[in-house]
């Protein structure tokens, strides 16, 4: 059998909306092309973290290699397995500038979603080659042919090319492994040097304490050998090939990575800021130019993260850029607080994004930490000077805003949902100050709507109301629009009379009375009570808005006594009043670090 050459490759990912079985249709490719013994076999098998096993989403990209055979030949096929939401969507454009080609999964009881649309648009602007597959046509709800003619419409495609499979049984899975070979193109070298010259596109990084930094690369021309002296165009950083491999899923050593492969190469490096992702890694000595490298990502939602203790920070700042290696999308950089320390303010491309880094930060590095409201960005402009400033953290947010104006990021945004619950959505734009700029027939069953709104409110459960209200029917993709004239305020929260600066937030002052309420209400349930009163406040503007105490833990000091004279207990209430005293004056009130992570996800659960 020929073994032999780049046209016995293909190179391909999965692109699909949250929970239409990615990663059972990847499991099932694995299994079928024996690249993982029946014995080893779990489901989700791509997915290594704890936090992507335990909520059922796809977190970080893994590459696998799978060999399979076809008509005498043995092909090499070579599998990106990319997250499905919206905020991992930086992960999904690496993954796909890797490869050649790729599988367009849709869930047959659910049809093309909002996140199918913007994802697929990215494949098209890289130019790959889509395979267009329909899942799930095992289940009772499965509308096999109405999801067939929106793929015809969106893909203009004949309807024989859309192949149905069932990822949780396995039918139809041979037919798209057929489909894999003969429709995605074999990768061509992008040089038209003959020296064999290696030249690779970095999509991803690990961290290793022992082996360093090891590259996930696309080698686009020549081939790497264990050995060979190698350096990152970019940063012109030089380093030996200690170990080349491919994943089947574990790495797996070879003797060399050839022209159209996707492999790691251990490279030994043990400074993390040595490289990046998008670099190029060339052979020491060669004149290749460099890949233009990809898009920086711009963060969507800012967040201070400061540890517990000052003792954790050098840890803190260890943790961030290791994580930093492994999502490019993750920015940080260091800023301080008068109350809570030396931290660092974190750019997230959403708020799954910032609750997946907390937990990951908490989890893997064992880290306690307190994590300040997010907040988008707001630009603020002089009025007579012109001058404009970036604010990021909302403590730093002014009280005065005379002679001042500010501006907030607004995105454009696609819904897509069944027409029985478009009543229910407008009421829901008109909560988040969202306008509707058109609103049109999707397919046979559907309704799109074309909507702008603040970036603030998309991120105030936007899309946890939205999926809510149409029983996980919508589905939402969106994209930054500009910066649009605002009116908010700064809004503090006090806790024993001192601010939190964790806890400062900027809301519309049209709503300012009601996020104050809300946000005293929730911290009376989260907070621990302690030996005197707890007085929790919000005010804005020099007012107090909203106030509630928290009744003192109490203690019979006077339990042990028996008979005698009354004044013996009241001496004993008296000195316990001065004692309860003292400690409101010391200020010895300790919020836990669980109630900061509790207020950024919402949950009031003690």
């Amino acid at each position: 059998m020929n073994t032999e050459g780049s046209n016995l490759i293909r190179n391909f990912s999965i692109i699909a909306h949250i929970d239409h079985g990615k990663s059972t249709l990847a499991d099932r490719l694995l299994e079928q092309t024996e690249t993982i013994e029946p014995r080893q076999m779990r489901a989700q098998v791509l997915d290594s973290l704890d936090l992507e096993r335990e909520r059922g989403i796809t977190i970080k990209m893994a590459p696998v290699s799978m060999i399979y055979n076809l008509k005498a030949n043995t092909y090499k096929l070579n599998l990106i397995d990319t997250p499905g939401h919206i905020d991992f969507s930086y992960e999904v454009s690496r993954a796909l500038t890797a490869v050649e080609g790729a599988i367009l999964l849709v869930d047959a009881t659910k049809g093309v979603q909002a996140q199918t649309l913007s994802v697929l648009e990215m494949a098209r602007q890289i130019g790959l080659t889509v395979i267009p597959v329909i899942n799930k046509i095992d289940l009772p709800a499965a509308r096999v042919e109405g999801v067939r003619n929106e793929i015809v419409k969106l893909l203009n495609c004949p309807a024989d090319k859309i192949i149905a499979v069932s990822a949780k049984t396995g039918v139809g899975v041979t037919q798209l492994l057929e489909a894999l070979v003969e429709r995605v193109p074999p990768p061509r070298p992008t040089s038209i040097e003959t020296s064999n010259a290696p030249r690779g596109l970095v999509f991803d990084f690990e961290y290793s304490t022992h082996r360093g930094l090891i590259v996930y690369l696309r080698l686009f021309d020549g081939e790497i050998k264990r050995g060979d002296q190698l350096v990152f165009a970019m940063t012109k950083e030089r380093f030996v090939a200690n170990e080349v491999g491919t994943f089947c899923p574990e790495p797996k050593p070879q003797e060399r990575l050839k022209s159209g492969e996707i492999g790691y190469v251990v490279t030994g490096i043990k400074t993390i800021s040595r490289a990046k992702v998008g670099e190029t890694v060339l052979r020491f000595g060669t004149s290749l130019l460099p890949f233009p490298g990809y898009t920086e990502p711009k963060p969507m939602v800012w967040a201070s993260i400061y540890p517990t203790s000052q003792d954790g920070f050098a840890l803190l700042a260890q943790a961030l850029g290791r994580l930093k290696l492994t999502d490019a999308a993750l920015s940080f950089e260091e800023e301080s607080s008068g109350s809570l320390g030396r931290g660092f303010r974190c750019g997230f491309l959403g708020m799954l994004h910032l609750e997946i880094i907390t937990e990951r930060l908490r989890r893997e590095f064992n880290l306690s930490l307190t994590v300040a409201a997010p907040s988008t960005s707001y630009e603020l402009v002089e009025e007579k000077s012109g001058q404009r400033e970036i604010i990021y953290s909302p403590h730093r947010f002014p009280d005065d805003l005379k002679g001042r104006r500010i501006y907030e990021p607004w995105v454009k945004a696609q819904v897509l949902t069944p027409p029985e619950y478009s009543s229910a959505l407008l009421k829901l734009f008109r909560e988040h100050e969202a306008r509707v700029l058109a609103t049109e027939l999707w397919g046979n069953d559907r309704t799109s709507f074309h909507i702008t709104l603040p970036l603030r409110e998309l991120m105030r459960r936007f899309f946890d109301e939205l999926k809510s209200l149409t029983s996980g029917f919508a589905s939402l993709a969106y994209e930054v629009a500009g910066l649009e004239l605002a009116d908010v305020v700064r809004l503090d929260v006090l806790v024993a009379e001192e601010v939190i600066p964790a806890f400062t937030r900027v809301v519309p002052q049209h709503r300012l009375e009601r996020e104050a309420k809300e946000v005293v209400a929730r911290l009376a349930e989260l907070l621990p009570r302690q030996l005197f009163t707890l007085k929790i406040q919000a005010g804005a503007n020099g007012r107090v808005l909203a106030s509630r105490s928290l009744p003192a833990l109490k203690k019979d000091v006077t339990g042990y006594l028996y008979g005698g004279d009354i004044t013996r207990k009241r001496k004993l209430w008296e000195k316990q009043k001065r004692g309860k005293k003292r400690l409101l004056e010391r200020g010895t009130m300790t919020i836990p670090p669980a109630v900061f992570l509790k207020m950024v996800s919402g949950s009031s659960e003690k």
